[in-house]
């Protein structure tokens, strides 16, 4: 596989796992990582602006559909919309660190744009958090003896 097509794959991979759609995006970067497709910092970035963009697509689907909470089509319960800001208002904006956690991560990113944060706040908090992760997965292959599994 050519560079192009590793980063393609990588930055496809990156923004669907951010999305509401299952993924693994970690276990694509080390791969490539193994195969030696690519210069890991730039595979690192790539992963990190993929997943950004893919939280902010969450973002602007938040911010979106909220105005439609009272429609009987709306997928979420009143009740949990509720708990959702609850939750989101009592850890703040600095949650969205944590938008890279599995399972809270992407709905966090969902609630971000319901309440209203504003965009670059939370494009920097999020990459920041990105970020972090990614390259703490580059760090820990580069780091492990033999390089981890692919």
């Amino acid at each position: 596989m050519t560079d192009v097509a590793s980063i393609a794959l990588l930055f496809s991979s990156a923004f669907l796992s951010a999305t509401l759609l299952p993924g693994s995006s970690e276990a694509l970067l080390i791969a490539l990582l193994a195969s030696g497709s690519g210069d890991p910092a730039m595979l690192a970035l790539v992963a990190t602006i993929g997943n950004t963009l893919g939280a902010v697509t969450n973002w602007g689907l938040g911010r979106f559909f909220e105005r439609f909470k009272g429609s009987r089509w709306y997928p979420i319960s009143a009740t949990a919309h509720a708990r959702a800001q609850s939750w989101f208002a009592r850890f703040g904006v600095w949650s969205l660190l944590f938008s890279w956690f599995p399972v809270i991560g992407d709905p966090l990113t969902v609630v971000a744009g319901m309440m209203r944060i504003g965009f670059w706040r939370f494009v920097i908090l999020v990459a920041t958090g990105k970020v972090l992760r990614y390259g703490f997965v580059v760090l820990v292959w580069q780091h492990w003896p033999s390089g981890l599994p692919a």
